[in-house]
């Protein structure tokens, strides 16, 4: 077989295509061969790493010439002697700008005594193609559609020969016009294009080598453009499109060296990604033991190589096979009459599967396995319908196939996949995972037959669905599918791929690590582009269920080597979570693949009653205590005359804010069982804690002016310390609840609803809040430890090290005691409450006397 449908027989067959020999193997592998009369080449597959995909496009490092605007002055020269053609074929990679339907020029070649001696023009119609024109000896053939204007990367080949005047245009490999008759009139017709002329990208020649016109002008992108003075084959024109130069009668190749660039037309050298496949593909050669390359087209033999234990565990499979799903299927397929299929569904060829005998297979398979007597498959009935489903996924969709019928395909393809998921098999799922590493291989199938249904797409429809139940797959530009939490996740817990990272810390106060599983559904997201796959980055939203406490983490699944059933490993790499709620976590990734949120599940006790009472009572107390210090300090400020200044009017401020809060925190408790009340309670503890914080962001910016900025203007800034301090809250909490006045109130407290984003209302504000103050704190410190250097050496230039030391320790600590509670930072440990009920304990004390 070619190296295309060789790497698939083996591959439908839980096997891969045989790598490379290690050098102390390749004398005894080259006899092993002889012995078997294999002589000359046998297909190699290419050690590639574990993230290996057969390689279909290659990379091509190329200078690409960008014309920005139409305009009479950005032109490029070939710097070539063309000979009289007789016969010619010119291609290139085209990028066409979208932006205007006026006729463009892509190159015109003249000579002396014709100026429209050989050129290519084309525009964008109503109807969003870009139509191709060509002129030979002034002679125009008609403006036809060749691909269509979306921006994006197109190849194209124009052909002509003498005789008859016979034109060709070819756009992406497929041949899109032609005709005869392009060429001159009179007695000595037809003419050779005459040589020793003038050829030029991106412009009209009205005279020889000049005389532009910015209408006519080409706008867009342009590279890899070749010119032959012979007309290149279907064959050979693929291979050009495939970034492969033929050398045979190439008149001109793309090199910059050969080019006369004008300065406004940029000339960038880039990375450009070819789209055809790839020519040459691995080989060893049976009598030399040596490597090489070859046309991946040609028919050579190949070996399919087993690991030992999944040849092992296949073999036992069929030897303890009752084949009671294959006789029922192969029954019910004699008796079908509605399309041709083979006699034995599970045994045809890679080559023997079309469109109607797959639509025929599936049918019968999905009939048997809904209506099936036992519901339980056997290892031989899993490994028969998924060397099918292979099959099915690499059918070879041809052009003008039916859609019903491509559409049907797709959905027997899901049902038969979403029951082989069903909870009955997932023994059977574990008795094969050495053939097939799990059922995230059924994932790798299903990406492959999504893309199968491009034909489906049309103008009048953008879009397809199909599921089956907990199993479906959509398809705009962008593929998507999803295996609900229901089918996937329990057959990946019977095969233990759900436990990933089991060396996590085992215990940790009131929490025991349980294992990490898949929590969420899988979804596979990949961006497609003229049938080919492009990675972006994704966002994506998972719910996920519950039952313990969870560390939820963002993951994407890797295929290992060439094959889905070689299995696979879960990984974060490139994915972080963005927000993450007990119901549903959202993600980035940096690139397209399978996804999944997994869950490292903690056993977590639950509080007492005791411990809860214990936490209350201490808020009450602690509150109580604080309550009364704040009323009293705020009393002494208005009696004993303290001179008016920003910093007392600021204390006076978050003095109120924070008493009222505290206030309003010892009674919520009350409040719970009046629905008003609460929801009134619930408000206001929103105003004044967020309040308080703001008049804690005040006391740092006040600090900041007063201890660092001391150059600052002092002029008076308490308008804009008000408008921070009450104002800022007042527009936090009115926006809050207009937006989510219906789930606004926490279900069993007077709080701010912790299940949804309303919670982020407050806790959003608080850590900016908190990570000012810091800053400023860290700077305060700095510039008080520098003084009290200075003072001391000032004060006391002969005091001992130690003294010196000691001085310093205090400025250090002097400040942090003091500024910590008026900033806010004890704040700081309500994040580690969720770790420990100590750290409940700290947190209450600190912040009930703040």
């Amino acid at each position: 077989l070619d190296w295309w449908h060789a790497d698939r027989y083996c591959e439908q067959r839980f096997a891969q295509l045989l790598f490379e020999p290690q050098e102390s193997e390749q004398a005894s592998f080259s006899k092993l061969l002889q012995s078997h009369h294999i002589r000359g080449s046998v297909w190699l597959n290419e050690r590639d790493g574990v993230l290996h995909k057969p390689k279909r496009r290659r990379d091509h490092i190329v200078p690409v010439l960008v014309f920005r605007d139409k305009t009479d002055t950005k032109y490029v020269k070939v710097l070539s002697d063309f000979p009289a053609l007789p016969a010619v074929t010119a291609c290139a990679h085209l990028q066409w700008d979208t932006r205007t339907q006026e006729i463009a020029t892509i190159f015109s070649y003249a000579v002396p005594a014709f100026i429209n001696e050989f050129q290519l023009r084309g525009f964008v119609d109503e109807e969003g193609f870009v139509r191709f024109a060509l002129i030979v000896h002034g002679h125009h053939s008609p403006y036809l559609p060749v691909f269509r204007a979306d921006g994006h990367w197109h190849h194209f080949c124009v052909t002509w020969q003498q005789e008859n005047g016979t034109w060709a245009i070819y756009a992406d490999g497929k041949r899109r016009a032609s005709a005869s008759g392009l060429c001159a009139v009179g007695p000595s017709a037809p003419q050779a294009i005459y040589g020793r002329g003038t050829f030029i990208i991106g412009q009209d020649q009205d005279s020889l080598g000049g005389t532009f016109m910015a209408k006519e002008s080409f706008s867009g992108n342009i590279t890899d453009l070749h010119v032959w003075q012979k007309v290149l084959g279907a064959e050979q024109i693929e291979k050009v499109r495939s970034c492969w130069v033929v050398e045979q009668d190439l008149v001109f190749g793309w090199s910059s060296n050969a080019l006369e660039v004008e300065r406004t037309v940029q000339e960038v050298t880039t990375q450009f990604l070819c789209p055809g496949p790839v020519e040459e593909c691995r080989v060893f050669e049976a009598g030399s033991s040596g490597f090489s390359y070859t046309s991946c087209l040609q028919s050579l033999p190949f070996i399919c190589r087993y690991r030992k234990d999944a040849y092992r565990q296949l073999k036992k499979a069929q030897l303890e096979s009752s084949h009671s799903l294959v006789g029922r299927v192969n029954m019910l397929a004699e008796r079908t009459v509605v399309s041709p299929i083979p006699e034995n569904v599970f045994t045809s060829d890679v080559q023997d599967m079309n469109l109607s005998v797959a639509l025929g297979a599936l049918d019968v398979l999905a009939t048997v396995l809904r209506e099936g007597e036992t519901p339980v498959l056997e290892s031989s009935d899993l490994l028969a319908v998924l060397q099918l489903l292979k099959q099915v996924s690499d059918v070879e969709i041809q052009e003008g196939e039916e859609l019903k019928m491509l559409e049907q395909l797709g959905q027997y393809y899901m049902e038969v996949t979403e029951l082989i998921l069903e909870e009955q098999n997932i023994e059977t799922w574990s008795s094969v995972s050495q053939v097939i590493r799990g059922p995230m291989a059924v994932v790798e199938l299903c990406t492959r037959m999504v893309s199968h249904l491009a034909p489906l797409l049309t103008t009048g429809r953008t879009k397809i669905t199909i599921q089956h139940r907990n199993v479906g797959l959509r398809r705009v530009m962008v593929k998507n599918m999803w295996f609900g939490y229901g089918s996937l996740q329990r057959c990946l817990s019977g095969t233990g791929s759900s436990a990933v990272f089991q060396d996590v810390a085992a215990s940790d106060g009131g929490q025991r690590y349980l294992s990490t599983t898949v929590g969420t559904a899988v979804i596979s997201s990949t961006l497609l582009s003229d049938y080919q796959e492009i990675s972006t980055s994704v966002r994506y939203r998972l719910q996920h269920r519950i039952q313990w406490v969870v560390i939820p983490m963002c993951f994407l699944f890797f295929f290992l080597h060439v094959s889905p059933d070689a299995g696979g490993m879960w990984s974060t790499a490139g994915c972080s979570v963005v927000t993450s709620l007990p119901d549903s976590t959202a993600c980035f990734c940096n690139h397209t693949t399978n996804f999944a949120v997994l869950l490292q599940v903690y056993e977590m006790q639950q509080r007492t009653t005791k411990e809860e009472l214990t936490l209350q009572t201490l808020t009450f107390i602690g509150c109580g205590i604080s309550f009364c210090a704040l009323i009293v300090t705020f009393i002494l400020f208005l009696a004993v005359g303290v001179p008016k200044s920003e910093r007392t009017t600021v204390h006076k401020n978050l003095i109120f804010a924070l008493a009222a809060a505290e206030a309003l925190l010892m009674f919520s408790e009350l409040a719970k069982t009046n629905e008003v009340v609460c929801f009134m309670v619930t408000a206001f503890l929103h105003l004044f804690f967020m309040a308080a914080f703001s008049w804690m962001l005040v006391e740092g910016l006040l600090l900041w002016s007063k201890v660092v900025a001391v150059n600052m203007s002092e002029d008076r800034r308490m308008k804009f310390y008000y408008v921070t301090g009450w104002g800022l809250p007042v527009i936090i909490v009115g926006v809050t609840l207009a937006t989510s006045f219906n789930k606004y109130v926490a279900d069993n407290h007077c709080w701010l609803n912790v299940q949804t984003n309303v919670i982020w209302a407050f806790v959003g504000p608080v850590l900016f809040i908190l990570a000012v103050n810091t800053f400023v704190l860290f700077r305060v410190v700095m510039v008080t430890v520098s003084s009290a250097r200075r003072r001391s050496k000032m004060l006391t230039p002969n005091s001992s090290l130690e003294n010196q030391i000691g001085i310093q320790i205090w400025a250090t600590a002097k400040p942090i005691l003091v500024l910590l509670p008026v900033l806010g930072l004890t704040w700081v440990c309500g994040v580690l409450v969720h770790l420990s009920i100590i750290w409940a304990y700290v947190f209450i004390v600190l912040n009930s006397l703040q």
